[in-house]
């Protein structure tokens, strides 16, 4: 007979949204249950997404220093010809990974939040079994939070298996491929596409749109586009791929040409999609708003007490959002009067060189008399001539209101921008007029004094140009 346990919170799903969930209900003192699928404590993002790929990514850019070294040198700085064992820097990846899950059961722990194993499947809004290693678990709750994230989306005719590979298994391969097709032209192909072009393989891109990162002006994104050309990455814009035969990806290209594109490992990276499939959904009686759940402000589903948190709930699917709207479901649960309304979800893309986006951009305000728009370029701070980081058409731009200077919206392309993306955050999340940005006294050297200057110039007296 299934083993039965009642609890005041259940949550399913150990990634951003569900532990941190987990350990603010302990915080408030509320019995918690936190069921982890299989992910791993700290889900996609800790596992298989934000994490272990940043660090691919920070291992690639070093090789890439040194094979600079070793092809007539750098800064100086010589070196011999570099040499990578993919299969031990995956090994050092995992064990960041190891570290971090740790760090998560340590603070559940800490948080008296039990933690079940297993994979849960809803009979009602407030019931599950979860299946586990030793048996079923009954499982009722006064209060559910729904924070089951999200997958990779599959192609029909490009389905995941053998060469064909997701971001995931791009993360664990033992050996760097010798030419990677990657179909998809957005953050998560790019990341990685341009991770493994450092790391030495051959790398073409195939993306339906005319251009890549479509979801970003074009400003921001003509920086990557000259990194790609400048490093032969290979691009198909306008292009649609086809199915993947005898080493080769079908594609048809913008003026309708069929092409074959040799690959040892194709990578799909065409979106995400809920995770919404085998735990039951369909018997909760939750509204769904298209693929997703539906929530109010509160995180709040249809169903009294059911809460929904993270990629569940529709875009933007970022970690951090997720995070956050763990942290204010518990308190609501707790009691507390919360609402999850933020001004701006700050979205950074780890490519070569970096994207930061917070707030309305250029295509948002398109036809408005009533917008300041000021930009300044990288190549007059002295801290990213410093890094190499200022001559490659980077700058960071501001958006604010002509009438109070309100700030609107601030973006960023340039290596190391992603560090100004919690300033962008902060300062439209507490209605900063730009007056508040050129009073704050900007440390020297630093990448964040073009955002000062930025806002000078949007001011009309920017001193470095």
């Amino acid at each position: 007979m299934a083993e039965t346990i009642k609890t005041k919170v259940l949550i399913i799903g150990a990634g951003t949204g569900g532990y941190v969930a987990g350990i603010r209900c302990g915080q408030l003192g509320l019995d918690t249950i936190l069921v982890d699928g299989g992910d791993g404590l700290g889900g996609t993002c800790l596992n298989v997404g934000c994490i272990p790929s940043k660090a691919i990514i920070h291992a690639a850019s070093k090789f890439e220093t040194v094979s600079k070294a070793a092809a007539g040198g750098t800064l100086g700085i010589t070196a011999s010809k570099p040499a990578i064992d993919l299969a031990q820097t995956t090994a050092w990846k995992d064990g960041i990974v190891r570290k971090l899950n740790a760090g998560v059961a340590g603070l559940l722990k800490k948080a008296k939040v039990k933690v079940v194993n297993g994979w849960a499947e809803f009979s009602d809004a407030k019931t599950c079994t979860v299946k586990t290693a030793d048996g079923d678990i009954v499982i009722s709750a006064e209060h559910v939070i729904l924070a089951t994230g999200s997958e990779p989306v599959e192609l029909p005719f490009l389905p995941f298996g053998g060469d064909v590979i997701s971001s995931t298994e791009a993360l664990s391969l033992s050996a760097v491929p010798k030419k990677l097709v990657v179909v998809g032209g957005g953050y998560i192909g790019l990341e990685l596409g341009i991770a493994f072009r450092k790391l030495g393989a051959e790398v073409a891109i195939v993306e339906m749109a005319d251009r890549l990162l479509p979801l970003y002006d074009k400003a921001l994104t003509d920086p990557v586009a000259k990194w790609l050309e400048k490093h032969g990455v290979e691009l198909h814009l306008g292009a649609k791929a086809g199915s993947f035969d005898k080493g080769a990806l079908n594609v048809t290209g913008k003026d309708g040409a069929a092409l074959k594109l040799k690959a040892d490992k194709v990578l799909v990276t065409v979106g995400r999609k809920p995770r919404t499939q085998g735990w039951g959904l369909e018997n909760m009686g939750v509204a769904m708003a298209g693929p997703f759940v539906k929530i109010d402000d509160r995180c709040a589903t249809s169903m009294k007490n059911v809460w929904a948190v993270g990629d569940l709930t529709g875009e933007p699917m970022l970690a951090h959002k997720g995070s956050a709207q763990g942290e204010i479901v518990a308190e609501i649960i707790a009691g507390h009067d919360k609402r999850f309304d933020p001004v701006t979800i700050a979205a950074v893309c780890f490519t070569e060189p970096e994207i930061v986006s917070a707030g309305l951009g250029p295509q948002d305000v398109e036809g408005r008399d009533d917008v300041i728009t000021a930009v300044f370029p990288l190549m007059a701070i002295g801290r990213a001539l410093a890094l190499e980081a200022g001559d490659d058409g980077g700058f960071v731009r501001v958006l604010a209101s002509k009438t109070d200077h309100r700030l609107l919206g601030l973006q960023a392309v340039g290596q190391h921008v992603s560090e100004l993306s919690n300033s962008f955050a902060q300062m439209l999340e507490m209605g900063a007029v730009l007056e508040d940005v050129a009073g704050t006294i900007h440390v020297h050297p630093t990448m964040g004094e073009a955002f000062h200057e930025a806002s000078l110039r949007a001011l009309g007296h920017a001193i470095h140009i």
